[in-house]
């Protein structure tokens, strides 16, 4: 069994072909779940057989023969009548009690959906697998990678989802009055800036069949929570008219993970806080007496050389001082400084497209506040970079957050997209935005210490991602079309195998 689950965007993999055929397409699709009916025989093949039967009897009575045959052919009717009839009770009998069996299936299933205690929702998801089953056949087997190009597309797929039914408690989960506020279009309670939606259609093509996500639903009052959802995915074309969908409120679980979050990082501001405080009260001490030895030693070149006849031999030995003095405390300078630059850094062989996963999700709230939405093309295969994590992710974090700023006072959607390509030795990721764009002045400084477009911006943010992306070994540039958006791009060394980290 398969199985994704989604922490939009999926970082999830599923073992490839389990749920495909021999052409690569979803058992779904060719109509192929593994499971071959056994023939039985029931009460409408008994009535056939005796029918048969009896049409077989009356011709041979029709036809002329002697009487051993007449009475041949009247006991093989009868006979035949016999069958029938009894085919035809047990027939009867068999329809009413898989009917009844059907009513008490369906009144116990409906029990169950109403009285289940979680929220459940109802969907028919035909024009998505047929719009899958489309990309397929024309040759797409990156679907991730196609709707991150045509992300319209994607937004129409998502309006044709229906919602057909949900439980009571899908009703109260999403603040609603009554069911029929929640029944339509998918479109309603998701977002625009949902990150899963596109897992969906890459598991329906994998043939995967079980889906888990966390994601973000609108609830009917406007209010934005945390949900987990998790669905049984269909092995046949039918199933795709009523996939049942149920849905868990992580709201609070999130708020306490985020909260947990803020504490662990105001712990760590407080040590680097109390540490630079040590570390200052450190380095003037050991600054302060050289500067003191500088001050005096000078003074006293002074009152040599103010006397009326200067002492030449003197001055020059408390010049010397001055420099004795001076040097010491270069050498305090220099020694914080190099023990400042052994950061604890940890190199590792990392995956980019997971890095870029995590980074993206990181920042989740401030890119939904903006209205963005993130699509990430990242290509199987990719090879390693040797790189510290939380740095790469922070130039990452940078680029994405710019972009979703660059495009925040525009209409219509806000997409970025993030692509991941091996590049000969190398691994590249380009950061696009659909904004303004960058004209010629601005694109020439950008990258200088202390340079902004922004209110109140300390413009370091690019230069520090440009710094700590030559650190590993690689580049960082922009490239811009006024009025079409920007693409900043930065590339790595692929690790190699002698190298550790």
């Amino acid at each position: 069994m398969q199985h994704v689950f989604s922490l939009w965007p999926s970082d999830a993999t599923a073992a490839p072909g389990q749920g495909l055929d021999a052409d690569g397409m979803p058992l779904w699709a060719s109509g192929r779940d593994g499971c071959t009916p056994q023939p039985r025989w029931t009460g409408r093949d008994w009535l056939m057989s005796g029918l048969i039967v009896v049409l077989v009897a009356a011709l041979a009575l029709i036809v002329p023969a002697d009487a051993a045959s007449t009475l041949a052919a009247a006991g093989l009717a009868a006979l035949a009548i016999s069958l029938a009839i009894a085919g035809l009770f047990f027939h009867r009998r068999k329809v009413g009690e898989l009917q009844r069996r059907l009513d008490e299936s369906l009144r116990w299933n409906e029990t169950i959906f109403e009285r289940s205690g979680i929220a459940l929702w109802r969907e028919d998801w035909s024009d998505a697998r047929d719009a899958v089953l489309r990309l397929l056949r024309s040759g797409v087997r990156d679907v991730q990678a196609y709707f991150a190009a045509h992300p319209d597309e994607l937004r129409a797929i998502r309006r044709s989802v229906i919602i057909k039914d949900v439980n009571g408690f899908a009703v109260v989960r999403a603040g609603a009055s009554s069911k029929d506020e929640l029944l339509g279009s998918l479109d309603r309670i998701l977002p625009d800036t949902d990150q899963t939606f596109v897992q969906w259609l890459i598991a329906f093509a994998r043939g995967d069949s079980l889906y888990r996500s966390e994601t973000h639903l609108t609830a009917a009052n406007g209010e934005t929570t945390h949900t987990l959802f998790t669905a049984g995915l269909p092995t046949d074309m039918r199933g795709f008219q009523d996939i049942l969908v149920s849905d868990l409120d992580i709201t609070e679980y999130k708020a306490t993970q985020e909260r947990l979050a803020k504490a662990e990082i105001e712990v760590a501001r407080a040590a680097r806080v109390t540490t630079m405080g040590a570390l200052s009260a450190s380095i003037a001490h050991e600054v302060n007496s050289p500067l003191a030895a500088i001050i005096s030693s000078a003074e006293a070149t002074l009152q040599w050389l103010g006397r009326e006849k200067p002492d030449l031999d003197e001055a020059a030995a408390s010049v010397r001082n001055v420099l004795d003095a001076a040097r010491r405390a270069k050498s305090v300078v220099e020694s914080t400084r190099a023990f400042l630059s052994k950061s604890p850094t940890t190199l590792g062989r990392h995956d980019m497209a997971r890095l870029i996963h995590e980074a993206v999700r990181l920042v989740d709230g401030e890119i939904r506040a903006l209205g963005a939405s993130v699509h990430i093309d990242a290509i199987d295969g990719v090879p390693p970079v040797l790189a510290d994590a939380v740095n790469i992710q922070q130039v990452v974090v940078n680029l994405v957050l710019n972009a979703a700023q660059a495009m925040n006072r525009q209409s219509g959607p806000r997409d970025i997209t993030i692509s991941v390509r091996p590049d000969d030795a190398r691994v590249r990721v380009e950061v696009s935005d659909k904004g303004p764009g960058i004209g010629p002045a601005t694109m020439k400084a950008m990258f200088d210490p202390f340079f902004s477009t922004k209110p109140g911006g300390m413009g370091m943010g690019l230069a520090i991602c440009r710094t700590c992306i030559s650190a590993y070994g690689g580049r960082l540039w922009a490239t811009s079309s006024v009025g079409e958006g920007s693409t900043f791009h930065f590339d790595l060394p692929v690790a190699t195998g002698e190298q550790h980290g």
